[in-house]
């Protein structure tokens, strides 16, 4: 029997598609080249936005209609439950239990009875999952931390993942260890709010300061960090630790106190302000990018421009803008003050300019500097690899894929960087 897996949303849900086919690959089916080719279906769906919900729903009717088996997971099917009842899934479940999904599979295919679980609470365990090495990637995720408890107004997710809840620390460590035994150089640490892990006494920068002792790991990565998670502590093994990358992710959501408080967002804009000031005086040449929600409840034109004051100011290297999405089920979805659809596009339209401009300006800095590139993609005529800071770097020849090159960046184009005068490292 042979399987596809349609991935969307985060990273979070990247690692747990890699799990489901390293799973299912031992248990001798197989991975088809796409839906037409696959017998099997698995849909592991997002619902960070109602367009996430609306993709992923549209993923579902598709396999349906091309009558394969059909298996749903995920947080649009944790979210909208009843939704997905309705459409004759043959194995649907929300974010649990995504580590059976090869024994629901399999229990489907020999009595053809459908399965359906969803444990309607927040209060879980942590769900282990283990991946020996990603198939498809350079870089290779570790999923640490599940859930959320800040309850942010405009955000569903901790409805749908539930509580807060960790890895335990040592086999994180041990599936670091295999991931590098097996080939990665880099290491990226991810979760649903991944600065928040707690094991038995150790924190986030307890378990990077152990991991980076693995002899062959060169490069490791957080995948998006809260600005409160920058304590003293944190910044000090930012400092210290030299495989940690020099590329941060820290979520802004608004450029104004008033939106941030409505948010329900833990800092004001002078405490992020001087956490930035510190994170880039301890890594020189940093990447700081962020999340910007616009149009948001309440958010005025005046708010909106003092956000794109604020983003200028800040020196963000790249913004992903979202419009504010109405998440039924949070405070936000009641307020009374929406902001009109025809104003959050446009609003959108004018930060991802200012996104663009702040990027290119980022890149420009490292004109005629060399720089350090993991090859990732390997084509015929060229090859694209990145940078510690995040950065795309494009080079006009056939690499070795997953190999360290020194680059000199002679220009860019579109948002990344073009190299020549390549030497390997390793």
């Amino acid at each position: 029997m042979t399987f596809y897996i349609v991935t969307l949303g985060c990273k979070v849900n990247t690692y747990e598609s890699e799990v489901i086919k390293e799973k299912l690959l031992s248990h001798h089916f197989k991975l088809a080249a796409s839906e037409l080719e696959s017998d099997i279906i698995i849909i592991n769906t997002c619902s960070v936005t109602n367009m996430a919900d609306n993709k992923s729903k549209k993923m579902v009717r598709r396999a349906k209609r091309l009558n394969k088996v059909v298996v749903v997971c995920g947080c649009s099917s944790e979210n909208l439950e009843k939704d997905y009842q309705e459409m004759g899934i043959d194995v649907l479940i929300g974010n649990n239990e995504k580590s059976k999904i090869d024994v629901l599979i399999k229990n489907y295919l020999d009595n053809k009875k459908r399965y359906e679980k969803f444990y309607r609470t927040r209060d879980l365990a942590f769900e282990d999952m283990e991946v020996s090495k990603f198939t498809s990637l350079t870089r290779a995720f570790v999923k640490i931390q599940d859930g959320c408890n800040n309850f942010c107004t405009y955000c569903i997710i901790p409805y749908v993942r539930g509580n807060v809840r960790n890895k335990d620390f040592f086999k994180a460590i041990k599936e670091v260890e295999t991931l590098v035994l097996n080939g990665h150089k880099e290491i990226v640490l991810t979760g649903i709010h991944t600065g928040s892990y707690h094991d038995n006494g150790k924190d986030l920068a307890d378990l990077i300061h152990e991991i980076s002792k693995i002899k062959d790991l060169k490069r490791i990565r957080i995948s998006s960090i809260e600005v409160t998670e920058l304590n003293d502590k944190m910044l000090l093994e930012i400092e210290k630790n030299e495989k940690i990358v020099n590329h941060f992710h820290v979520p802004l959501q608004a450029g104004s106190n008033e939106i941030l408080k409505s948010m329900n967002r833990k800092y004001d804009l002078c405490y992020f302000e001087e956490k930035l000031k510190r994170l880039r005086q301890i890594k020189k040449e940093v990447s700081i990018t962020t999340d910007v929600i616009v149009g948001f409840p309440g958010e005025t034109e005046t708010l909106f421009l003092k956000t794109v004051e604020t983003v200028k100011k800040f020196e963000f290297s790249k913004i992903h803008v979202f419009p504010y999405s109405i998440r039924t089920g949070t405070l936000a979805s009641q307020m009374t003050n929406q902001v009109l659809d025809s104003e959050k596009h446009q609003r959108s339209q004018i930060l991802n300019q200012v996104s663009l401009e702040l990027e290119q300006q980022f890149l420009k800095s490292f004109f005629n500097q060399e720089l350090e590139v993991l090859i990732e993609q390997v084509f015929e005529n060229y090859s694209i690899g990145t940078t510690s800071n995040y950065i795309k770097v494009r080079l006009n020849k056939k690499m070795n894929k997953n190999e360290f090159v020194k680059v000199k960046i002679v220009t860019c184009q579109e948002t990344y960087l073009i190299g020549e005068e390549f030497i390997y490292i390793s």
